[in-house]
């Protein structure tokens, strides 16, 4: 299909409730995983995204999309070593690069919901 955004396919591997990706997500990609936890040891780039029905945990730069919690899952999480990202959504809950504080950018952070709002902390 002309325009659809590539999925990640070559070294994944997934058990029951988490998908690990060993590699880079690399511009145009896309890795959905509705069942759980996406893992991801490297960074997911601009015009990335990372989709999964459980948190998202990126060991490395996130610069493009992570999207956690699909389907109603309000306390799935976000990790990343180094936040650079386009945007951040936690069970439809969302920020763009736009409203994120600059003090927590190219910082390790975690984000989670609380009263049905964003909430990002930088992991020490």
């Amino acid at each position: 299909m002309p325009g659809a955004a590539p999925h990640v396919e070559p070294h994944a591997h997934a058990d029951a409730n988490t998908l690990l990706i060993d590699q880079p997500v690399r511009s145009g990609q896309s890795v959905v995983f509705e069942r759980g936890d996406i893992t991801i040891l490297g960074s997911v780039a601009s015009g990335a995204e990372v989709m999964a029905g459980g948190s998202v945990h990126v060991y490395g730069t996130l610069r493009g999309r992570a999207i956690a919690g699909l389907a109603g899952n309000a306390n799935a999480r976000i990790f990343c070593s180094k936040l650079q990202a386009e945007l951040l959504s936690i069970d439809g809950v969302y920020q763009t690069a736009d409203d994120m504080p600059a003090r927590i950018l190219g910082k390790p952070v975690q984000a989670w919901l609380e009263n049905d709002q964003m909430k990002i902390s930088v992991l020490e």
